[in-house]
């Protein structure tokens, strides 16, 4: 067997986890038929068949799940090398990939990321939107601000503080509908949704709001999205009060209700804050989130 080809290796990794060619290629940032490539020339290298195509599935074969876990122990040592090397860059210089929830990223980080720009010229930083944890351990991003404090002994957070949301709507509807104050007054008043599940009606009903799907005018799961709905009059909906108070042609209403409290975490993997430009960009975001 010929010595193994690391692309190769992240080739046959990806593709086990992902279990098709065209979900693994997106990760690598690669196209199909050059993962494809490396696919096969992996199995040619060891000379065994690592993966059975059943459709668009690739699914493993015995010889291939044997291989997996040693595959993922070369994968994860060279991750920590890789986080060491990073760790111990002494250039403030460099890409900074952040990740948050889409209201933080839309609305809270463009004027931190301009500053810190401002500040550290020789910095990018590479904003990354999403609901889901970003995995720092597989490093997906640099830093990640959430709000639910992580687990695993490998990261480092820090709390920033505690934030809070309410209802909103705009100036318009309030003067069409009238100013809600109690869950009572809001009973046949239309809301913006976030999902069509029931999951934001069973949370709004926990805010002791008798409401059911006819109140939603209309429906959004992404917070940029959402937000505009809002902001154009379609209902009442949640925000972020730093964001909601800040937001022209919009005010709080339904005041009697408990506003939502929920923690901002700064994460970081521990290694990664030994250098430079993440413990700066780390330091910078603290600041400006607190």
């Amino acid at each position: 067997m010929n010595q193994l080809d690391w692309n190769q290796l992240k080739a046959f990794l990806e593709t086990a986890e992902a279990g098709t060619l065209s979900a693994a290629a997106r990760k690598l940032g690669l196209t199909q038929p050059t993962l494809s490539r490396q696919v096969a020339a992996i199995e040619e290298s060891m000379g065994v068949t690592l993966f059975e195509r059943v459709g668009k599935t690739m699914a493993l074969t015995p010889t291939g799940l044997e291989l997996l876990e040693h595959a993922r122990a070369m994968g994860a040592a060279a991750e920590a090398l890789g986080l060491a090397a990073t760790g111990r860059s002494q250039a403030v210089g460099g890409v900074v990939s952040v990740s948050a929830t889409d209201p933080v990223a839309a609305y809270l980080l463009p004027p931190l990321v301009r500053r810190l720009r401002e500040q550290e010229p020789n910095i990018a930083i590479e904003v990354i939107s999403s609901n889901a944890f970003s995995d720092l351990l597989r490093r997906e991003a640099d830093i990640a601000i959430r709000h639910v404090k992580p687990e695993q002994p490998e990261l480092i957070a820090r709390l920033i503080r505690e934030a809070s949301a309410s209802f909103y709507a705009s100036k318009d509807w309030v003067r069409v509908h009238g100013h809600p104050r109690s869950p009572e007054d809001a009973a046949h008043l239309p809301f913006v949704g976030s999902d069509r599940s029931g999951q934001f009606l069973g949370y709004l009903r926990q805010h002791g709001l008798l409401l059911s799907e006819a109140n939603f005018s209309c429906y959004a799961d992404h917070s940029v999205a959402h937000w505009p709905l809002v902001c154009e009059g379609m209902g009442i909906g949640v925000m972020m009060d730093e964001i909601g108070l800040r937001t022209p042609g919009v005010v709080r209403v339904l005041d009697e209700v408990p506003t939502l409290r929920f923690p901002i975490w700064l994460v970081s993997h521990r290694e990664l804050r030994t250098s430079p430009r993440i413990r700066v960009v780390f330091d910078a975001l603290a600041q400006g989130l607190a």
